[in-house]
């Protein structure tokens, strides 16, 4: 897997922004449209501050979320609440264009089945993402496909709800939806990523991120999460 490192986590913030334009101006030209997902964290919200400012043809991007906690609309734990800031509030993106997951609906099963169903919509069947945007935790996580969760073995669908992690039940993307992706993009910053992120580069199945497909995976790190290491 492809690994570049940047000396900080703004560096690496900036490089996934301009790494997501590329691929947008790309994706433009061959099929009219780009369609990106996106995760939470604070490096990402750096990220798309950055991307905000990158002059794309907003009409034809379509932002969808990787996952989500449950919790209210504007809730601080809601990954969309630092989308809107971030990106929404910073580039004329059209709201109908961004795509929330549903996780206030009372049935979560129908919830995820929906968003599915609106993947499909925009993104084909079964749907390609462009660009999916991920994280990596500690623990080896990534999306909220995390340690022991039954969500790890859902293959027959493309977004699932999860038990509680963290306090809170979430929305996540499954993996046979981020494996059709056409570029996964790895952000991945801070010290506490370190003994971690050596497993995801070299596809530790043991840990929920190192079951990515890595063949169309690039990883932008910090030197905090590569051990001080260039």
């Amino acid at each position: 897997m492809n690994v570049r490192t940047l000396a900080s986590a703004e560096l690496a913030a900036n490089q996934a922004a301009l790494v997501i334009a590329r691929h947008a101006g790309e994706a433009v030209t061959a099929r009219g449209k780009f369609l990106l997902a996106v995760s939470g964290g604070h490096t990402p919200w750096l990220m798309l501050r950055v991307l905000a400012k990158q002059g794309l043809p907003w009409e034809r991007v379509h932002v969808f979320q990787v996952d989500e906690r449950v919790a209210p609309t504007g809730h601080a734990d809601r990954n969309l609440t630092h989308l809107r800031e971030s990106l929404l509030a910073n580039c004329p993106l059209p709201e109908a264009n961004l795509h929330a997951m549903p996780v206030e609906d009372a049935d979560l099963d129908q919830a995820a089945a929906n968003y599915a169903r609106t993947l499909a919509d925009v993104a084909g069947s079964p749907p390609v993402l462009d660009v999916v945007h991920l994280g990596l935790g500690p623990d080896g996580h990534t999306a909220s496909l995390v340690p022991g969760d039954p969500v790890l073995d859902v293959l027959d669908r493309d977004v699932a709800p999860t038990g509680v992690y963290q306090g809170r039940r979430r929305m996540t993307l499954t993996y046979p939806m981020l494996d059709r992706a056409r570029h996964v993009l790895w952000l991945v910053t801070g010290d506490n990523k370190a003994d971690v992120l050596p497993r995801l580069r070299d596809g530790d199945r043991s840990i929920p991120a190192g079951r990515v497909q890595a063949a169309r995976a690039l990883i932008l790190a910090d030197k905090a999460a590569t051990g001080g290491s260039s």
